[in-house]
Order: C-alpha cells, then sequence, then structure tokens
C-alpha cells in the first residue's frame, strides 16, 4: 500500500508541477505536459512491479500506437474554445474525440497486424 501511495504521490507532483508552470508560463507548462512523463512512469513502476522485457516490449509499442488518436484533441480544444464554446463543453468533445479514436484503433489496429 506504501507502494501506490508512493506511485500516486510523485506522478501527482509532476501534475501539479506542469499545472502551476502553466499559470505562469503557458509554453514551459505545455512541454512539461507533454513529455511522454505518464508514460515513462508507467514504465517504470511496470518494471518494477514485473520486470518481464517481452511485457515491457508489448506495453511501450501498444502505447506508441495510442498516441496519434489522442493528438487531434488537441487542436479541437482550442478551435471550439475560440468559436465561443465553454472550457467544459469543450473538453468533453475533446475528450469525446479521443474516446472514439481510440475504439477505431483498437478496432481498426488487428487489421492492420498490430498488437495492442
Amino acid at each position: 500500500m506504501l507502494y501506490l501511495a508512493l506511485k500516486a504521490a510523485i506522478s501527482g507532483i509532476l501534475v501539479a508541477l506542469a499545472s502551476t508552470l502553466a499559470k505562469r508560463y503557458p509554453g514551459f507548462g505545455a512541454l512539461i505536459a507533454s513529455l511522454p512523463l505518464v508514460s515513462v512512469l508507467g514504465m517504470i513502476w511496470l518494471w518494477g512491479e514485473r520486470p518481464d522485457a517481452a511485457n515491457m516490449a508489448a506495453h511501450s509499442q501498444a502505447t506508441f500506437w495510442y498516441v496519434p488518436p489522442s493528438l487531434p484533441m488537441f487542436l479541437v480544444i482550442p478551435a471550439v474554445l475560440r468559436h465561443g464554446t465553454p472550457f467544459w463543453a469543450a473538453l468533453l468533445i475533446g475528450c469525446g474525440l479521443t474516446v472514439a479514436l481510440y475504439a477505431a484503433m483498437t478496432w481498426i489496429a488487428p487489421r492492420l497486424g498490430l498488437q495492442l
């Protein structure tokens, strides 16, 4: 249980750091947020719990293929915000698009021979 609390605290500190920096330096906060910190931390935590190279390779490769469907959200949210959509609605639209694109990737990947 202590290990879980440690993982949550470290992960939370990184998110808090990115959002705090973004208040004063939006570009730098975005840089921190865009780093694959969640993926890297996830791989570190996974390796610590299950040091299996094949499992890590599969996890890392699947993570790669889930990145492209997440990218349009970062174009849609600012576009709809600039057209006057309230923040929470814009966020919901962006997240909804991402979920739909994740579903599409999950459906398409096996047909392309990708193992997710």
